[in-house]
């Protein structure tokens, strides 16, 4: 059988070519108003993701725009799961408006980093998802706390690997600011991708490498030359002979 991805973005942030990304990828992480996004860039968003036949999905975070939703915030478990629920119903309502089903849930920045580790914030953004539609697919850092939490309350998640972040031994994300965490060249950046995707591996910082599983593979749109990155790893996938897909 021939391997087969999810192309994923973040999108909807008011800094990035969304117009331009698009069409390269096949799921979108919306913003829904918490660390950026308001309705005319949800609206706007969710009519890209319609003309071009790509997966919407909500990309939630920290009330927290002047941090761009990268900063932790101490919430607690109910507070989280309020924070989830109102951006999804936020979300949901202009999709509902545009006609577009949303199909996925991926918790943005800060938000997803402390999930893949804090079993207890995993479990709220789960249970906040699950009351609100248990048919979306949770997006999470591939073999972490917040993947295993879906699977376990009976929810589809998806692990997520990256196209242009680097990798610590543990295989968590390094920090950004360190050195090599984000990765700025598009020939390494393919190299990632084909190691993941093909060979289900990744080489970390220091040296070696580890297995992930990858479901779908993220881009950021934030990047200044997100579109340009989006058009090149499209373009190798496919001639590596891997189908892009939605999941």
């Amino acid at each position: 059988m021939p391997a087969r991805i999810d192309f994923n973005c973040d999108i909807g942030e008011g800094c990035g070519d969304d117009a331009a990304i698009v069409p390269y990828v096949s799921s979108a992480n919306i913003a829904c108003g918490g660390h950026a996004g308001d309705e005319a860039t949800m609206r706007a968003t969710l009519r890209l993701c319609r003309q071009h036949g790509v997966a919407a999905g909500a990309h939630p975070g920290y009330d927290d725009p002047e941090h761009f939703g990268r900063r932790t915030l101490p919430l607690s478990r109910d507070e989280i799961a309020m924070l989830m629920l109102s951006q999804l119903a936020r979300l949901a309502s202009i999709a509902d408006d545009e006609g577009v089903r949303l199909t996925h849930v991926k918790p943005h920045g800060a938000l997803y980093n402390l999930a893949a580790d804090d079993r207890i914030v995993a479990q709220a953004i789960v249970g906040a998802v699950a009351a609100f539609d248990p048919h979306l697919i949770v997006y999470g850092l591939a073999q972490s706390q917040l993947t295993d939490a879906a699977e376990q309350a009976g929810l589809r998640a998806a692990h997520e690997v990256f196209a242009e972040r680097g990798y610590a031994a543990n295989g968590r994300l390094l920090p950004r600011g360190q050195p090599g965490a984000v990765i700025e060249s598009l020939d390494a950046s393919i190299r990632q991708v084909r190691d993941l995707v093909l060979r289900g591996e990744v080489e970390v910082a220091g040296g070696g490498r580890i297995a992930l599983r990858a479901d779908t593979l993220c881009l950021h749109g934030d990047r200044d030359d997100a579109a340009a990155f989006a058009r090149a790893v499209r373009e190798a996938l496919h001639a590596d002979g891997i189908e892009v897909a939605a999941l």
